[in-house]
């Protein structure tokens, strides 16, 4: 177990927290958005993708399929523009910070599983039906691509807020 947690989980938090460091510094919104916004980039790629491979009624079920996958991350976004540029301060910071202590240190098996499931899942699900198989094959990437990204986000160490320093300027604004 200490081989796992020291090659396998140890490294994964490390490359999360940068990524929610990197987020923060480029775009200066709450790391707790970039989930959500990565979740509707992959469900939005997998929107095209549907449209290139699937028509008629097979397309239209596809598409309320990722749309009901994509209501929770776009009313996370929403309600973050609603509530205005509150920022992220000392006080986020702190409840960010214990949040992913108690998920590190509670949730350690359940991420090395969805880790494992999101690295066997397309390779074992075989689906001799077409249409089937199409939709297995979108949802094995998009639990690929965000399961374990969520599972390691979720248990980072968050990036330091910087108040007060204006010195950069982020590319995006949601709020």
């Amino acid at each position: 177990m200490d081989w796992i947690n020291r090659y396998i989980d140890q490294p994964l938090l490390h490359g999360a927290a940068g990524l929610l460091r990197s987020w923060h510094l480029r775009t200066r919104q709450p790391p707790e958005l970039l989930e959500p916004t990565w979740n509707l980039v992959v469900l939005s790629f997998l929107l095209i993708a549907s449209g290139q491979v699937m028509a008629g009624e097979t397309f239209t079920l596809s598409v309320a399929a990722l749309i009901m996958l994509a209501l929770p991350s776009a009313r996370k976004l929403l309600s973050a523009v609603k509530a205005g540029q509150g920022g992220y301060g000392a006080r986020e910071y702190k409840s960010l910070r214990a949040r992913a202590i108690a998920k590190r240190e509670g949730e350690w098996s359940v991420r090395i599983i969805v880790l494992f499931a999101s690295a066997c899942l397309p390779f074992i699900a075989r689906i001799d039906d077409p249409v089937g198989a199409c939709f297995m094959l979108g949802a094995s990437i998009w639990f690929v691509l965000t399961g374990p990204l969520k599972a390691y986000l979720d248990a980072a160490e968050p990036p330091e807020p910087n108040e007060g320093d204006r010195t950069y300027s982020g590319a995006f604004h949601f709020g």
